[in-house]
């Protein structure tokens, strides 16, 4: 397997036989953590902008040599998207007033970015339908990133509220 490939499946996550996209957000979700725990959230960030922009132009360089768009074994737009879905939730998750909000954070993180990623509503459907190449691949997965951490703190915030009406 060539670096191209070892970049785009995220380390072969994309390779597995079953819910490639899935077990991508997955070994990402791990990633991510890892990185704010070890290295805080701004090498997160500037890891995400960096994958982003070689992202667009890998894909394209792969889709030109394979003809097709957006392969199922491409999962470096998942670990984009599920990156930026940490990045919008953490600081709440941080700051919420009940035991566990770290997990909960994480678990809301995954569950909707996932659902925002499979569904695609809106402009995230449109962009995935209509916008070729490696633009079209990670522009979805950008925007489901943001709307699943949106999603998440409204449900954390709202959480809070219910149990200690702050």
């Amino acid at each position: 397997m060539n670096m191209q490939r070892v970049f785009l499946t995220f380390f072969g996550a994309g390779l597995s036989p079953k819910a490639p996209g899935t077990v991508g957000t997955l070994v990402a979700l791990i990633v991510g953590i890892a990185i704010i725990h070890t290295m805080g959230m701004e090498t997160l960030f500037m890891a995400t902008l960096a994958i982003t922009v070689v992202g667009i132009f890998e894909i394209n360089k792969y889709e030109k040599s394979t003809g097709v768009h957006d392969l199922q074994e491409i999962v470096i737009d998942e670990a984009v998207g599920i990156w930026i879905t940490l990045m919008v939730v953490y600081p709440t998750a941080l700051s919420v007033s009940y035991p566990y909000g770290e997990l909960i954070g994480i678990v809301l993180s995954f569950a909707s970015f996932r659902l925002f990623d499979i569904w695609k509503p809106s402009t995230i459907g449109v962009i995935d339908r209509k916008v070729d190449g490696g633009l079209g691949v990670m522009g979805d997965d950008i925007l489901a990133g943001f709307a699943g951490g949106f999603l998440s703190v409204i449900v954390m915030i709202g959480i809070n509220k219910l149990l200690f009406g702050a």
